[in-house]
């Protein structure tokens, strides 16, 4: 079994997540078999209760695992399906340790970080050590090196080097060279600062991946080599990707990092076959056509919040050789109504979301959609609102809402799981997880889906009341997704709408870049069909390059 764990320095947000799912790119299509996890050093159990403005969205794994978006990276990235093991949070360590002192399974022993708190760190790094499933494990940890929080991570990882060998382990780490406009000049002074710091807590690092604005020249790479006692040839340039991440194992693939890694940990592999993956990047860079995707949302001023929404609409166009101008529009915005916000778009897309701020713009929204026969995706609040909004304007149910929204509603259409009502805590409660929906026959989502039933991710409190069930499906509204018994409502359309459709689930967590989500695909083919109110639904591209070729795709040394 081999180890590469990853570290961040200087600042942060450098792009740890997305280096170790480009490696694991690279690894996988060399035929290894490779697995992630992430060390979030914070002390929350998980992301759950944060803020979307705060941290970017939350991940929901396949077991109801509630993790950083990065795990979502992994996913997308490679061919990995992984689960709660592969997320470690501070807050995770420490509440294992207090319980375990508490049924007094340390006998008496004054229990302490070491080797207490880095022994269950690394409990979680041999857990998933089983050559019989993955040949490597890739371990990122969050934070910047000389975090407080971060020290007992940094700590495991130098015990477990020496356990397990370091023949076995490459220790990289991910850093800025800042370019400084007005000398002209990189620097790579903040890079051998935090690459000492990390000397001083036991860790060298066998390789840097240097995120720079400009090209690292022959020079920079020397000193940073000797003042950081790392190879030449281990000083890899990520340059800021042109165009999209998905460029980024590419530009790696350039830097030679994956033969590297592979000669580091003695593995010997072929080549990685790049053509499948050079394609999806061409359709990025180069789609023959282009559309304006209108998407209404909570939390717009920060692009982690809907980070894999955005990347599924990336998939799913790209699957039909077109590019995405995205048109983001805080659902406040709306709340008076949309004026002439949503008339020159091909689609309108309404993400989840928690709390009343913003609903009635994204009721307004689904409203114009309707009316407008403009295609419309839902998902989960999405699905809620268009379901008020249809209940209110096409049903007559004055004072239709959401008992989320208010508790005392008259009306409530949309209400709280019978599952949720004594639950007090809030985090890690809610309906997670992969959860089964059965589709009926006869309906859009049996023509996009092509099967009875499918699996989908979950994180919501709230479902459709099914006490209104007949009133509104006599109007055109029709529940075209339903749990096995038949007793939630997984998935919403309308039946004389070319392209409406609302599920409770989250698709976007399990798009990828070569096997988009068919509610995806399914949205950007629609909106491809369909005239816009004031604007041709798609149009040719004439800006767009022609075909790049395959040496042009990722900035040459």
């Amino acid at each position: 079994m081999k180890y590469i764990f990853i570290t961040g320095g200087v600042v942060s947000s450098l792009g740890k997540g997305l280096a170790a799912a480009s490696l694991g790119t690279l690894l996988e299509l060399r035929g290894l078999r490779v697995v992630f996890q992430k060390f979030d050093p914070y002390l929350n159990v998980d992301p759950g209760t944060m803020n979307p403005f705060q941290h970017g969205e939350v991940y929901v794994l396949n077991d109801g695992a509630e993790t950083d978006l990065d795990l979502g990276h992994y996913e997308r990235f490679t061919n990995c399906i992984l689960s709660r093991h592969n997320n470690l949070t501070s807050g995770q360590v420490y509440e294992s340790v207090i319980l375990k002192e508490r049924r007094g399974d340390y006998l008496g022993k004054t229990v302490q970080v070491i080797p207490h708190v880095t022994d269950v760190i690394k409990d979680r790094i041999r857990e998933l050590s089983d050559e019989n499933k993955y040949d490597v494990v890739i371990t990122e940890i969050g934070g910047t090196t000389g975090d407080i929080e971060g020290l007992p991570f940094l700590e495991a990882i130098r015990q477990f080097i020496l356990e397990v060998g370091p023949q076995n382990v490459v220790n990289m780490h991910v850093t800025l060279v800042p370019y400084i406009k007005a000398a002209h000049e990189l620097k790579t002074k903040p890079t051998q600062q935090s690459v000492a710091k990390l000397r001083e807590i036991g860790l060298q690092p066998q390789v840097l991946i240097c995120r720079t604005e400009k090209p690292l020249d022959r020079d920079v790479r020397q000193k940073l080599s000797m003042f950081c006692s790392v190879s030449e040839k281990a000083v890899i340039e990520a340059r800021d990707v042109e165009h999209t991440i998905y460029e980024y194992p590419l530009m790696l693939h350039t830097e030679g990092l994956d033969q590297l890694v592979c000669d580091l940990l003695q593995l010997k592999t072929p080549g990685p076959d790049l053509t499948d993956w050079r394609k999806f990047v061409e359709r990025v860079i180069s789609p023959k056509k282009r559309i304006k995707i209108a998407v209404v949302g909570k939390y717009i001023d920060l692009r982690d919040a809907y980070k894999s929404i955005y990347e599924s609409l990336t998939h799913a166009a790209a699957s039909q050789d077109c590019g995405i101008d995205l048109k983001l529009i805080d659902a406040e915005s709306l709340d008076q109504g949309v004026d002439d916000q949503l008339k020159d778009v091909a689609g309108v897309l309404i993400p989840g979301g928690f709390g009343v701020r913003g609903v009635e713009g994204k009721i307004n929204a689904a409203r114009f959609a309707r009316e407008h026969k403009v295609p419309f995706l839902g998902l989960c609040l999405g699905m809620q609102v268009a379901t008020i909004e249809f209940a209110r304007n096409v049903c007559g149910i004055n004072g239709a809402n959401s008992t989320e929204f208010d508790k005392n509603a008259a009306e409530p259409v949309i209400s709280l799981l019978e599952e949720q009502r004594g639950v007090r805590n809030k985090g890690g409660s809610m309906r997670l997880g992969t959860w089964p929906t059965q589709i009926v026959s006869d309906t859009l989502a049996k023509k996009i889906y092509g099967r009875d039933e499918v699996m989908e991710r979950h994180r919501h409190r709230y479902e459709f009341n099914m006490k209104y069930r007949d009133r509104m499906t006599e109007k055109g509204f029709a529940i075209s997704g339903t749990s096995p018994d038949g007793t939630l409502a997984e998935l919403i359309e309308l039946r004389d709408h070319p392209y409406f459709l609302g599920c409770q689930y989250h698709p976007e967590f399990q798009s990828k870049p070569n096997k988009p989500h068919p509610l995806f695909r399914g949205f950007i083919q629609a909106c491809l069909v369909h005239p816009a109110v004031d604007a041709p639904r798609a149009a040719a591209d004439p800006l767009s390059p022609p075909r790049v070729r395959e040496e042009e795709l990722v900035p040459q040394r």
